[in-house]
């Protein structure tokens, strides 16, 4: 699937038709000229593991009992404008199902967001260090004046957590139920109430660090994170001319933050539908949906520069090992895979709602997206520093070579 084609091509016209007293001559038929780039050998190399991957992993995930749906995709050049993907998705016996529909993101949305409120540290009209109140001056929580932008993104704020609120019979937390009887204005509800501790020091995930960044960016833009995405994805970062672009970026569906009805992708818990949840409550930290499709195009963008200067990147994917490699919204580092001689950089997003949880992958050097979705809560992903796992077995087919199959 070409979702942005970068070849130039060139038809050349026939000439005109004869005088009409000369006996008609046959029409030569439009030349079509495709000028391709160029690859390296490197540069063939991915191609290669791309193609052998589309191959072979469905034969993989019916191994591992993965019911899902797994897309990847490849990037033979370094400015983003040609890219190739393609999704697998069935059931654990291996049957397939349809690919291409919506799924839950979960946290992936933490991700997008840390990449919009780069955007706006780019500009110039956000400052990571800046406090928070800066932005948000009605922003009641006692920790308004201490928390930077930057710890917002990274866990270090000593907000509270909606997970902590008292579960439903269903054993749901009561923030993410339709019955929630508190109030969920990131300014003056739940995430600015009673803190959990100081700003900085080690990162504690939470959900409303993610709730008010999406406050902050509506304060800082004047529109909703989600009018922001729903246009911003439709174009590179350094964009001026409307024609530079004449299709959405992300492709298949637009992304979206209302549950689909019925969802295709429902999660299971040990084999049982999963309990019920208000996913519109997750706001910024998590509501988003769309497609498999969806996802490895805005990684392929992310990596090849269309949503940030390169400085707006490298801060974004800046991991820190006394964080566990925490980066922004985000992890970063690098791991040996199986095949390579080298370790490889990567950059990881997990998510997990109910019974569905995501995992996505970029591998910046190789030009590589992985985004795979299952709705089984009880499927074991590994990790990839373990050396081992379904995560480090889908990595290694992808980035490198596996030597005779």
């Amino acid at each position: 699937m070409f979702t942005r084609l970068g070849f130039a091509v060139l038809a050349l016209m026939a000439a005109p038709g004869a005088a009409q007293n000369e006996a008609p001559q046959p029409q030569e038929r439009p030349t079509i000229k495709i000028e391709r780039p160029s690859l390296t050998p490197e540069q063939e190399a991915r191609g290669e593991r791309f193609s052998h991957f589309s191959k072979v992993v469905g034969a993989k995930m019916k191994d591992a009992r993965f019911s899902g749906e797994i897309a990847i995709a490849f990037s033979p050049l370094d400015n983003g404008e040609l890219y190739t993907s393609t999704a697998v998705a069935q059931d654990a016996d291996g049957n397939r199902r349809e690919t291409g529909l919506p799924w839950r993101w979960a946290s992936v949305t933490k991700q997008v967001i840390a990449v919009m409120i780069m955007q706006e540290v780019a500009r110039g009209t956000i400052a990571l260090d800046a406090p928070v109140a800066r932005y948000l001056p009605e922003f009641r929580s006692p920790n308004a004046s201490l928390i930077t932008v930057r710890q917002l993104l990274r866990h270090q704020t000593g907000l509270p957590n909606p997970d902590d609120t008292k579960p439903d019979p269903q054993g749901v937390p009561s923030y993410y139920t339709p019955d929630f009887a508190g109030n969920k204005d990131p300014l003056t509800g739940y995430c600015a109430g009673p803190v959990r501790g100081e700003p900085g020091g080690a990162w504690s995930y939470n959900n409303c660090d993610y709730i008010v960044a999406g406050a902050l960016l509506e304060a800082v833009t004047g529109e909703s994170w989600e009018a922001i995405l729903d246009m911003r994805k439709r174009r590179s970062f350094a964009q001026s001319d409307p024609k530079l672009w004449d299709r959405p970026l992300i492709g298949i569906a637009p992304l979206a933050d209302a549950q689909p009805v019925p969802e295709p992708w429902p999660g299971y818990v040990a084999n049982v539908r999963e309990p019920t949840f208000d996913i519109a409550s997750f706001g910024a930290a998590g509501a988003l949906y769309g497609t498999a499709f969806d996802l490895v195009a805005f990684d392929m963008h992310l990596a090849t520069g269309q949503y940030l200067p390169p400085e707006a990147l490298a801060e974004l994917w800046d991991g820190q090992p006394e964080l566990g490699y925490l980066a922004l919204g985000q992890w970063a580092f690098e791991a040996p895979l199986k095949g390579c001689a080298a370790p490889v950089r990567i950059i990881e997003r997990r998510g997990a709602i109910g019974g569905v949880q995501v995992r996505n992958f970029i591998l910046p050097e190789t030009k590589m997206a992985l985004a795979m979705f299952t709705d089984q809560a009880e499927f074991d992903f590994g990790e990839i520093w373990q050396g081992a796992g379904f995560s480090f077995e889908m990595l290694s087919l992808a980035a490198c070579p596996q030597g005779p199959q």
